[in-house]
């Protein structure tokens, strides 16, 4: 196998990609032609494929898609590498049992509508799935080829297979409904439209119960709509995805927020319904509680995205919401939110934007991906530092931060490393904004308004196994079960729901 198809993204366009992947595709057909087909050393041998990406300098400027995806040369030869592992050990790493080894035989044979279709029996999201998953965690971690080569990052590159796939269909305008069964009489509200929502309606309808999404915001998609931003997931595949439900026969209700609008108790006693899922997301942004908090100029990441992405701020000729004109941008927080939150404080102006984080790269939850992304954009990350004070001007504005400096000492409860204070390292920066994104908690308005409803000490709603709350016929999952988690695991919890859901109603 020729080492050629190993050009680094970064190194060539999407054209030079392509040409390569067909080059060594046409080495492969040889191949077969001659009567062998590939042996499990020949796939090892297969460079995985980078995902062509806009350059560095232009894209952190634009709010345009930061991946391009691969083309069709590409996916192809990926799929070449797959082992075809009898025990499918990245199936048993998808939260939602994607038939991962089927999609990927499929889009070897060209098939590449079936491979739709394979992926859809248990993911309706696909084009989101495929862009913000952390399959390096999931799927492929497990990945037997991966594990081979001693390294996650040589994995099958399962999430951007699934990406291409979604897309081909959609370019292709073929994309199916899922069968929709008779009507069961039986009547299901869903509490939120985001990923656990909108995969426990997908489900329900398919039984044919009648479902009813409720969302507080004005467009359907939940955290995929307010907090994720534009260049890592165009809101128009949301949109598209979303509106696959409607097709569905499912109805949305939204700027309805249960809790206030109506109360949780009501959509079962008053409004008719059979049973409820809360999938409302985990929407109160936690803070440092530290002086100056309050200041003008310092936004927890959940309002500063939430601005940009649902409320298009970026687009100031036309947006209905102003954005705070930034020059010097500190971010706090070292997870996925923060790089979003970095990364589009350099798209909306910011000459300069700093991440600090008490603890080193190696211990930061964000995607390898996402923080790899924002140093190539220019974004500067001060490890081993973390604010103890914001410091205003005369106006109430920030324009400072007292900053504390950091050692590492022994592993806390989660297995990383605790952050030790450095006596006497205390300086401080010009900033004047500065983005809080250590975190959200699940907001308490359906706790305060439904006392029946047990919660933990952080908000979170109790369910059992099956994501049955305290309250009958009530369930729930996704964020405001797990805490600020992932799109796919939210997906999971939303069909474990639903399965629980589908044998109540019988």
């Amino acid at each position: 196998m020729s080492d050629a198809v190993a050009t680094n993204a970064h190194e060539a366009t999407r054209d030079e990609l392509d040409r390569l992947a067909r080059e060594e595709l046409r080495r492969i057909t040889s191949i077969r032609e001659q009567g062998r087909e590939l042996s499990p050393r020949d796939r090892l041998a297969i460079p995985s494929q980078d995902m062509p990406c806009q350059d560095s300098r232009a894209r952190s400027r634009n709010m345009s898609e930061v991946a391009e995806g691969y083309s069709e040369a590409q996916a192809r030869l990926e799929a070449e590498r797959c082992l075809d592992c009898k025990n499918a050990p990245c199936v048993a790493g998808c939260p939602v049992r994607v038939d991962i080894p089927l999609f990927i035989k499929k889009i070897r044979e060209g098939d590449f509508l079936e491979a739709a279709r394979a992926i859809k029996r248990t993911n309706l999201l696909p084009s989101i799935c495929g862009r913000v998953c952390p399959q390096e965690v999931q799927c492929q971690a497990t990945c037997t080829l991966g594990k081979s080569l001693k390294s996650v990052d040589k994995a099958v590159q399962i999430g951007r297979l699934e990406r291409w796939v979604a897309d081909h269909e959609r370019a292709c305008g073929a994309c199916d409904l899922p069968d929709v069964g008779r009507p069961s009489g039986r009547r299901v509200a869903i509490v939120g439209s985001g990923p656990a929502g909108l995969t426990t309606a997908i489900d329900l309808r398919r039984e044919g119960h009648e479902v009813v999404v409720y969302e507080a915001f004005q467009k359907a998609g939940g955290v995929m709509v307010y907090g994720i931003p534009e260049f890592r997931l165009p809101k128009a595949l949301v949109a598209t995805e979303a509106g696959v439900l409607g097709d569905m026969g499912v109805r949305y209700e939204l700027n309805f927020l249960v809790g206030r609008t109506r109360r949780l108790g009501d959509l079962l006693s008053k409004d008719g319904f059979d049973a409820v899922f809360v999938g409302a997301g985990a929407g109160l942004p936690k803070f440092m509680e530290m002086p100056g908090e309050n200041l003008v100029g310092v936004f927890s990441a959940n309002e500063y995205l939430t601005r940009a992405n649902l409320m298009r701020a970026y687009d100031r000729e036309r947006a209905a919401t102003p954005i705070y004109p930034s020059r010097r941008v500190a971010v706090l927080g070292g997870g996925n939110v923060a790089m979003d939150s970095a990364r589009m404080a350099l798209r909306l102006g910011a000459e300069e934007v700093r991440v600090l984080y008490r603890r080193t790269r190696a211990e930061m939850p964000a995607r390898a991906e996402e923080v790899g992304h924002a140093m190539e954009e220019g974004i500067v990350f001060d490890f081993l530092t973390s604010p103890t004070r914001v410091i205003g001007n005369k106006d109430g504005r920030a324009e400072a931060l007292e900053i504390l400096s950091y050692a590492l000492g022994e592993p806390d409860s989660s297995g990383r490393r605790s952050p030790v204070p450095i006596k006497g390292s205390e300086r401080i920066e010009a900033f004047d904004t500065v983005i809080v994104a250590i975190g959200n908690e699940s907001n308490p308005l359906l706790a305060r308004t439904s006392p029946d409803l047990k919660v933990d000490r952080r908000g979170h709603i109790l369910v059992d196994e099956r994501q049955k709350t305290s309250i009958d016929r009530v369930y729930a999952g996704g964020d405001i079960v797990l805490g600020a988690a992932t799109v796919i695991l939210a997906m999971g919890e939303g069909r474990r729901a639903a399965g629980a859901i589908n044998d109540l109603l019988g």
